[in-house]
């Protein structure tokens, strides 16, 4: 775990709570966040902790944070505690860059406490802080996501008015993993979707994700944008050398879908990315099916990895079964702006 030095430093002369100073703070709020969250940070945490240090030495401000990764741009609009001389407590804020149908949604991240400080309240004064300047920007609602065995942090949560939406588990199998053998008995004829399925597949995602629990997963509401991609989207992804194929199993009545598999990858990406939607009669049989199917086909490629329903437990045997390893499950949580 990185050591995080509590040594004086004259610049954080008031003790308590204040808005983020980019200036002074970049530096001292990367090591507490790495310090805090290093058995969780993901590939991109890292990658905001190194533009967050890197922003420290060159000087540069808030006119460059436009362009740098979420985390960074949350770090300006959050809040910070003093307490000795010393930044011991940071919470980030942003704005969803969701579709407006949904609501105006707000994101809450990065609540840590430098664990010599904890248990004084600092954390919720630090969320208490975050929702009323989120109340006073017109905000809709809040997500935050939480490790599953957190038991603190979800009880802070829970007092202040959060509720549980679901459990999602982080599953990955590591690309050197051999591929599995075909199955051997007869599987239904998996195809790529149709661009005039999109409304099948939407009303497939509304009863297996439905908006209350959750939607599509972190940061993915349920929208038909995720599903009927505008023209200045699928350009972004062009520009960005994004790619998703996505591959249905129908049914026999007419439009309707029974499975559905997206492959997302990246060029700039280690792992790709998997999203699963099987109707619950048929996850056993068709569930396996897909995931045969993907692990025979990119065992010679990058990572896969997949963040599924923790309650959807005929898929997460499948994983299990098919040498994915659950990483982490975490909690999303929402508050509703009053």
């Amino acid at each position: 775990m990185t050591h995080l030095s509590l040594q004086e430093n004259s610049i954080f002369s008031a003790n308590g709570l204040r808005p983020v100073n980019l200036r002074t703070d970049l530096a001292p709020l990367a090591d507490l966040i790495e310090m805090v969250f290093a058995d969780s940070m993901d590939q991109s945490g890292r990658a905001a902790i190194r533009e967050m240090r890197y922003l420290s030495r060159m000087g540069i401000g808030l006119s460059l944070l436009p362009g740098m990764n979420d985390l960074v741009q949350g770090i300006s609009l959050g809040y910070v505690w003093i307490a000795d001389g010393k930044l011991v407590g940071n919470v980030s804020v942003y704005p969803a860059k969701w579709p407006q149908a949904p609501g105006k949604a707000w994101i809450i991240a990065n609540v840590g406490v430098h664990p010599v400080y904890q248990g004084r309240g600092i954390a919720t004064q630090l969320m208490r802080a975050s929702m009323e300047m989120i109340r006073s920007r017109g905000g809709q609602y809040v997500i935050l996501q939480v490790d599953s065995t957190n038991d603190v942090a979800r009880h802070i949560y829970q007092h202040l008015g959060f509720v549980d939406e679901r459990a999602w588990t982080v599953w990955r199998r590591n690309s050197a993993i051999r591929a599995p053998l075909p199955l051997s008995e007869p599987t239904p004829f998996i195809t790529r979707r149709r661009r005039e399925e999109w409304q099948a597949e939407y009303l497939l995602a509304q009863r297996l994700r439905p908006a209350n629990k959750g939607g599509l997963g972190w940061q993915r509401p349920l929208h038909p944008s995720f599903f009927k991609k505008s023209i200045g989207q699928q350009l972004a992804d062009l520009l960005n050398m994004r790619s998703l194929e996505r591959l249905v199993i129908r049914s026999e009545e007419p439009h309707r879908l029974l499975a559905s598999m997206w492959i997302e990858t990246g060029l700039l990406v280690s792992a790709t990315q998997i999203t699963l939607m099987v109707d619950p009669a048929y996850q056993e049989t068709y569930g396996e099916v897909l995931i045969n199917y993907v692990t025979r086909r990119h065992d010679i490629h990058n990572h896969l990895t997949i963040e599924h329903p923790s309650d959807e437990t005929v898929i997460a045997d499948l994983l299990s079964k098919y040498q994915f390893r659950p990483q982490r499950e975490v909690i999303h949580m929402r508050w509703d702006v009053p």
